[in-house]
């Protein structure tokens, strides 16, 4: 089966698929630029990263003020992803919009 038909048979859902999750827990002192993180940040992850979707989150009521998840296709895609040459850039980013510590999930998808 083909990747797309995967894809349409599954519901966007492989067998392998794979979400990283970043969050950023919520607190007193947390300063978070919301506006920054979604045209400018993640932008810049999702050029590096290239994953099949990305989801972008902010807190309303809970642990955190903001979080992103990107969905890989497969565990390799992900590690692949995590060795982009851009990752010091990405990184280095973080103080332009937070000066919280962001905070990694990797999960396997399975519905």
């Amino acid at each position: 089966m083909t990747l797309t038909a995967r894809r349409v048979a599954t519901g966007g859902y492989g067998a392998d698929m794979i979400k990283l999750t970043v969050s950023y827990a919520a607190g007193d002192d947390v300063t978070f630029d919301h506006d920054y993180y979604a045209a400018t940040h993640v932008p810049m992850c999702n050029e590096a990263f290239k994953p099949v979707r990305t989801e972008i989150e902010r807190g309303v009521d809970g642990p955190a003020v903001a979080a992103v998840s990107f969905y890989f296709d497969s565990a390799e895609d992900m590690q692949a992803a995590m060795a982009s040459e851009r990752m010091g850039d990405i990184m280095g980013d973080i103080v332009n919009y937070t000066n919280a510590t962001p905070s990694m999930q990797i999960s396997n998808v399975v519905g």
